[in-house]
């Protein structure tokens, strides 16, 4: 009897430990920002200092900031050739290069019909994905023509968070998490389990749940815990395989290990 028992105990600790994503420190940086947005493929950091955005590589800083269209709500650099800056107050986005000069301005009040837009993030070629607040639903609106190429059915609860890459966009709302291919056909749903922040790696996504961070598979649809230490989580950015978590002016870089 006392046999089993162990073995029933061991194989629940395996069970426990393949629902884990193991990680590993590469190293930790010093970091003062008010907000750490992305460090990419070159090396290149991005973060938010004063309302004003910073690119930093080993040879330069470069830096953009508009006062006039006051607080900056979010970036994204996913691609870093059109990197949006978003302003909700005056519902507008900025188009930037890679040196972080302007590109491109839309003025969602100016547009017709009229946008109110609360959330952008960034889609293939000359689109943004917006949540349309008025109508609460998604839109992947090219800039360039002015035309809306696809939108989704509305959501009916609040939206938490956004994220995409070239083929899919996240919408994390407070009942839901949902997932849309470019065409706006929701691809899965999954029940909000106390989700506050989320960000893709390839078809998967890293979820922030209540200072905790997750993985979710797409393949297996299956989410595990992220083994780390115990940190304050400020923010957090993933790519290829690598785990950026920026807390009380450190950013700590961890390998996931996810195969």
């Amino acid at each position: 009897m006392r046999l089993i028992q162990i073995f029933f105990f061991l194989f629940s600790f395996s069970l426990l430990a393949q629902d884990e994503i193991m990680t590993t420190l590469i190293k930790k940086d010093s970091l003062n920002a008010d907000v750490f947005i992305a460090k990419n493929n070159f090396e290149n950091l991005y973060f938010l200092k004063d309302n004003t955005l910073f690119k930093k590589t080993d040879k330069q800083t470069a830096n953009y900031s508009n006062i006039q269209l006051g607080k900056i709500t979010s970036i994204h650099t996913f691609n870093p050739l059109k990197i949006n800056v978003f302003y909700a107050d005056l519902n507008t986005v900025i188009i930037l290069d890679n040196r972080l000069s302007e590109v491109s301005k839309i003025d969602f009040n100016t547009l017709q019909p009229y946008k109110n837009v609360s959330h952008v993030t960034t889609g293939f070629d000359n689109t943004l994905w917006l949540f349309n607040q008025d109508f609460q639903y998604l839109e992947l609106y090219d800039y360039k023509t002015q035309t809306t190429r696809n939108k989704t059915i509305p959501v009916v609860s609040k939206v938490l968070d956004m994220t995409s890459n070239y083929n899919y966009c996240w919408l994390l709302t407070e009942n839901n998490l949902y997932c849309y291919n470019y065409f706006g056909s929701m691809v899965y749903k999954l029940k909000n389990e106390g989700y506050s922040n989320i960000k893709a790696i390839d078809q998967n996504l890293i979820i922030n749940k209540e200072n905790t961070l997750l993985f979710y598979d797409n393949k297996l649809k299956k989410i595990s815990t992220i083994n780390l230490p115990k940190m304050l989580i400020s923010q957090f950015f993933v790519t290829n395989q690598i785990l950026y978590i920026y807390t009380h002016k450190l950013l700590y870089q961890y390998q996931l290990k996810t195969d």
